[in-house]
């Protein structure tokens, strides 16, 4: 029975070319969609999942509330790790890991910059990695031992066995190679190359584990099964204001879990908004619109063919077939259709997958050896073929046997009417993508614009290093002589990112009652000279000895702190003393899409970690790199020259908003590509279901246009119909989603009309193509059959 089924529906879409033909290649694109897009969503899903003790690790947090400002903190003080770990029972380990952060490993004569953390003990225990060489047991002895990852010790030592092996790091301590792990997975929160151990022989982290105030680590705990998180948080945040009783009534530490990291990293006001989450649910739901867009063009060729099957189904009733297996008949043809796009597919899934990868930041890979992909592959076919194959399926086994072999069978307009409603659904998808996308690149746009207190271009960034800092003003000199250099300083922080930040200083006259989050940075002479940045009131640093007490403002600083005449006040920050020299213009070095931190920036040129140069606009930028590389190279030798552009950089903080822009107006061409398609289908099929009556009306005088216009304005009723329903709705969703940002455009009106506009056309193109070849033709020819 089922070989009869598969054989005939066979024959039936190779008898039709043209419509099995559009329709598995709609099928392909939905499929090929639906595919790529569950693969990047399988992916930050499955975010930090590989670590065996998922369920149970959490990073520690902090709500800092600044007069009722919350910031949500993840820098905890170095000690606080290993007091919880003797103190609350609840907690199995704690860890404290230091930022990422770039250093230089040396082995003989090769030299990388790397990327590496800094880990207290534990870390291996806590947090699950394929170890190649080496165990997790005696990984990190002792502070001069290094674990390298697979791809790291590769480059360093090539088909040597790493083990054993001494490098270098940062030209200042040798470090002894103890293991190899593979190379961290894509969907780990941690990136690194290389790990190393604390080494609290040091002065400053000596100092570090008495200290209670300054939070500059990331501590994570692993929690024991079934504990309760909320009363950890209590715990934890008792023994910090023990420890720290001027944290009371500021902070509220709580452990975050992994499972929340990637998909749920946003805070707002200290409550958990949300995060990458948003943009899984959005893309899942595109998924399943564009197959589903697929399916409709099944569905509407299907029934729009109704009257060529119908003396098929009658037939066939009269014979016998009942209505169940006239119905697993038709649903044979969709599942052999379906089953072919999917097969065709996955074919364009491997031929496209470098390109996807590169458009979303990914490595992402197909693996048909894998159980869920086989389940998945079946749910997408079944899915497919069921959706698709439902309502022809329905609809073809429900005629009459007598009138359909009487001839008398007419679909007419209530058999119309479900093409009708799923066309215009089809179409409110395609309104709904194309406003989507257009919105979403104005608001990008529009963020790019926003005036950022200083000028990106032309500026670069180099990390310090000691040689660097001791040869800084050599080196800021030697780079000035080339003329090829309008300017130098150097920063605590990139101009890009905001490393510190801390209360609001004290001075005379502040109100009891302020309790402000300031942002922070140290910086050298030539500060908004090389960054810039407008100098409001005041002057600049100059570089003459009072510079050592002196400080800047920003305008929001000024303003949050009620000051009516800054330049000359004098600000505490500890047992310091500084005065305010100048108010700069605001600066966003935060995310464009909030408002500019109140920052105070110091003159401490010692605490640099980043040089900041600006290019002469006029010299060429490849002769400009080839002199600053030489002049590093000379001065600063044990460490390669990298470098990042200011602007590249900025640009950076785009990346989410610009991946959900840019897929989104890839997924809404294919979607308004395969409507076209069955647009198509279902104009030719009318067309020629009315061919006689457009030779009639030829012969009695009309016009092409006027047959252009007979044919084309029930396709442009459905355009208008689908205009009303979509706009609304797209306006609502869209309003929603622009109130996340501070700074947002306002939805232009004219926007829908625009998009209305294309639909039109794009509907009127497509219909006319095919109604013209029938419009112009010789009318006897239609009607010599009659």
């Amino acid at each position: 029975m089922w070989k009869n089924y598969l054989t005939i529906a066979w024959r039936n879409l190779l008898r039709n070319k043209g419509f099995s033909a559009i329709n598995l290649t709609g099928l392909t694109l939905g499929c090929t969609c639906t595919i790529f897009i569950l693969l990047w969503v399988y992916d930050e899903l499955t975010y930090d999942k590989f670590h065996k003790d998922y369920d149970h690790l959490h990073q520690l947090m902090a709500n800092r509330d600044f007069n009722g400002q919350i910031f949500t903190d993840q820098n905890m003080v170095l000690p606080l790790a290993f007091t919880l770990e003797e103190e609350i029972p609840e907690i199995e380990k704690a860890v404290v890991v230091t930022h990422p952060g770039s250093h230089v490993l040396a082995y003989g004569d090769t030299k990388f910059k790397k990327e590496g953390l800094t880990v207290s003990e534990h870390f291996f225990d806590m947090f699950t990695w394929q170890f190649i060489n080496g165990n997790r047991a005696t990984a990190l002895p002792d502070a001069y031992a290094i674990v390298l990852t697979q791809s790291t010790a590769e480059a360093l030592f090539g088909d040597e066995n790493p083990i054993d092996k001494i490098i270098n790091v940062d030209n200042e301590y040798d470090a002894k190679v103890t293991a190899v792990i593979a190379d961290v997975p894509g969907n780990s929160t941690f990136q690194f190359d290389f790990i190393n151990a604390f080494n609290y022989s040091n002065d400053y982290l000596n100092r570090a584990m008495g200290n209670w105030t300054n939070s500059s680590w990331r501590v994570f705990v692993q929690t024991v099964p079934g504990v309760n998180l909320q009363e950890v948080a209590k715990k934890i945040t008792d023994i910090k204001i023990e420890r720290d009783p001027g944290d009371k009534n500021i902070s509220t530490y709580f452990p975050f879990p992994m499972n929340r990291w990637r998909l749920y990293s946003e805070f707002k006001n200290g409550e958990n908004t949300g995060g990458m989450i948003e943009y899984v649910r959005l893309f899942s739901v595109i998924a399943v619109i564009i197959l589903l867009i697929a399916c409709i063009n099944f569905m509407n060729l299907s029934t729009a063919r109704s009257e060529k099957r119908a003396k098929e189904v009658g037939i066939r009733k009269t014979l016998g077939s009942g209505r169940k297996q006239l119905m697993l008949q038709f649903f044979s043809e969709s599942m052999i259709l379906a089953l072919t796009a999917f097969i065709l597919s996955i074919a364009a899934v491997y031929a496209i997958m470098p390109a996807f990868n590169t458009l979303v930041n990914k490595n992402l890979s197909l693996d048909i050896s894998k159980p869920i992909f086989w389940i998945v592959s079946f749910v997408i076919i079944a899915f497919t073929g069921i959706v698709a194959g439902s309502y022809p399926s329905l609809y073809l086994s429900s005629f009459n046997p007598i009138k359909t072999l009487k001839g008398t069978f007419l679909s007419g307009e209530k058999a119309a009417l479900p093409r009708h409603i799923l066309v215009v659904a089809q179409f409110v998808v395609s309104i709904l993508l194309i406003s989507s996308t257009i919105i979403v690149y104005q608001q990008i746009q529009h963020i790019k614009n926003r005036d950022i207190g200083y000028d990106p271009n032309n500026l670069m960034m180099i990390s310090t290093s000691p040689d660097t800092q001791s040869n800084f003003s050599i080196i800021k000199e030697e780079l000035l002589k080339t003329g090829m250099v309008h300017s130098v300083t150097r920063t605590l922080s990139p101009i890009t990112s905001i490393w510190w930040r801390s209360p609001a200083p004290d001075w005379e006259g502040k109100p009891a009652d302020l309790n402000m989050l300031f942002a922070g940075i140290y910086s050298d002479v030539d500060f908004s000279k090389t960054m810039g940045i407008r100098i409001l009131e005041g002057n600049d640093f100059s570089g003459m000895p009072s510079d050592s007490s002196s400080m800047l403002l920003n305008l929001a600083a000024v303003e949050a702190l009620g000051l009516d005449d800054p330049v000359g006040t004098v600000m505490r920050y500890g047992n310091t003393g500084y005065t305010v020299i100048g108010v700069t213009d605001n600066v966003t070095m935060d995310s464009p899409f909030k408002p500019v931190d109140p920052m105070m920036i110091y003159f401490a040129p010692e605490s640099s970690n980043i040089i900041s140069i600006r290019l002469n606009e006029q010299i060429p930028l490849q002769s400009g790199l080839q002199s600053i590389e030489a002049i590093f190279k000379e001065y600063n030798p044990a460490v390669p020259l990298e470098y990042q552009f200011v602007d590249q950089e900025f640009a950076k903080k785009f990346l989410a908003e610009e991946l959900v822009g840019k897929i989104a107006s890839i997924f809404a061409a294919l979607a308004i590509f395969i409507c076209c398609m069955g647009l198509a289908g279902l104009a030719s099929f009318t067309v020629e279901k009315r061919i006689r009556e457009i030779g009639i009306r030829k012969v009695l005088g009309a016009s092409v246009s006027q047959v252009l216009l007979l044919i084309s304005k029930d396709f442009l009723k459905l355009v208008l119909i689908a205009f009303c329903i979509g706009v609304p709705f797209v306006y609502w969703k869209m309003n929603d989603w622009l109130e996340n940002y501070t700074y947002h455009i306002a939805i232009d009106i004219w926007l829908f009309t625009g998009v209305g506009m294309i639909m039109l056309l794009l509907t009127l193109t497509v219909v006319s193509l095919h109604t013209l070849r029938v419009a112009v033709a010789n009318p006897v020819e239609s009607l010599r059959s009659e």
